[in-house]
């Protein structure tokens, strides 16, 4: 089945024109003593949302998508070390990632968040779970593959993209270059708003947000997918990279009470193309695990 992106509007709707006018705070914790930044809707609440992205992203893609879920919670978007804002390491790992999380979660003087993590940000996400369940209240991963590394990676290693900072001598240059990895149909008002905030300038010119050694200086964790101390769910987006056989086998090895919930017509990157139904989707589950109870996980059946 060949599949189309919404079409883009001439002008953009009034729900993300409204969604980036949201009141927002910007502040910066600090994890092993780099800088890590993150952004804050919501009024006053001990409830907790922090959104996670993929590697080579930012806090800035959420931006149209954090408003739309702080009717009753925080939400805080974070830029993990290498990327975005916040500073840069000499390596980087996944485990070092989730505790960012954590710092910041302690920074903004809230406890015990829902962690939704895209892509990478999902394998960050599901890690933290691992670690650390007891001390958060879910978990949701959207699109990732976390039993191999994320596309934006691996397009790293074959030296597609994500190689070296190249400094372009404009601005226009730098935004004209902006694909997302994988390519795929994406809303025009959306992608211009992400491109333009993926950027900065500096002498001889424009360059990407992110650190090059991100995609070269980790690896994926090596423990097995097991039951966590916190509730979680997985998203697939429909023509996304996490396949429905690779879906049934993490719903089998976290004890069967994972949720499986798939996002119609949408590619890997679901916040922009179908920033709406994910939206919808993570409504409904939080408003579910509001009012329902953890179910008691299943052993998970053996392997081979």
């Amino acid at each position: 089945m060949t599949w189309q992106a919404q079409p883009d509007a001439a002008v953009p709707p009034a729900w993300f024109t409204e969604a980036l006018a949201a009141p927002v705070s910007e502040r910066v914790a600090s994890q092993d003593g780099v800088p890590v930044a993150y952004r804050m809707w919501g009024g006053p609440s001990g409830r907790c949302i922090v959104l996670v992205h993929g590697g080579g992203a930012h806090s800035r893609w959420w931006d149209h998508i954090a408003p739309l879920l702080a009717a009753d919670r925080r939400v805080i978007a974070i830029d993990l070390s290498g990327h975005g804002d916040s500073g840069r390491r000499e390596s980087y790992t996944i485990d070092g990632w989730a505790r960012e999380v954590l710092a910041v979660v302690a920074d903004a003087g809230l406890d015990s968040p829902v962690v939704i993590g895209h892509s990478m940000g999902g394998i960050v996400t599901l890690r933290l779970a691992a670690m650390y369940g007891s001390r958060i209240e879910g978990a949701v991963v959207i699109d990732s593959p976390l039993r191999d590394r994320a596309p934006e990676e691996h397009a790293a290693r074959r030296q597609r993209t994500f190689r070296q900072l190249h400094a372009y001598p404009t601005r226009e240059a730098i935004l004209a270059r902006f694909r997302p990895v994988p390519d795929q149909p994406v809303l025009g008002y959306i992608a211009e708003h992400v491109a333009a905030t993926s950027i900065r300038q500096v002498d001889g010119g424009w360059i990407w947000k992110w650190d090059p050694a991100v995609f070269s200086s980790r690896e994926v964790p090596a423990g097995p997918l097991a039951r966590l101390d916190c509730r979680a769910a997985l998203f697939r987006a429909e023509h996304g990279i996490l396949s429905a056989e690779m879906s049934d086998l993490i719903y089998d090895r976290l004890g069967r009470v994972a949720p499986v919930i798939e996002i119609p017509v949408a590619g890997h990157h679901v916040m922009l193309d179908q920033p709406i139904a994910l939206v919808a989707a993570l409504r409904t589950l939080l408003s579910d695990w509001d009012h329902s109870r953890p179910v008691e996980a299943r052993e998970p059946p053996p392997v081979g």
